[in-house]
């Protein structure tokens, strides 16, 4: 009886882990290159909701919500020197960022 107790913790533990891992929301950060040659960014949004993002390079962060589906526009470094290891992004359901509703769509 107390090994058949371990295993139901267990199980019930790993059931409990899996759904923590499937809470982040699917997204997709897609790095290039202008034609001017500076590095640049943009997320695509692989989930049905809409979610709130945001790009940073430099210490400059540029905040937008991205709907279902959707791509954000392209954005670009202002200096050659930065590489797509300088961009930073993030981006979580719009549901539990309500403050990210007043910034703009894609």
């Amino acid at each position: 009886m107390k090994n058949f107790l371990i295993i139901i913790f267990f199980a019930v533990l790993v059931l409990f882990i899996t759904n923590i891992v499937h809470a982040k929301p699917k997204t997709k950060t897609i790095y290039g290159r202008s034609l001017d040659g500076f590095s640049r960014v943009k997320i695509k949004n692989n989930t049905s909701d809409g979610l709130a993002c945001y790009v940073a390079i430099n210490g400059y962060k540029v905040k937008f919500r991205l709907l279902a589906l959707r791509e954000s526009k392209w954005y670009t470094a202002t200096d050659k020197g930065f590489g797509y290891r300088s961009f930073s992004t993030w981006c979580d359901y719009l549901t539990l960022h309500p403050e990210y509703l007043k910034y703009k769509t894609f």
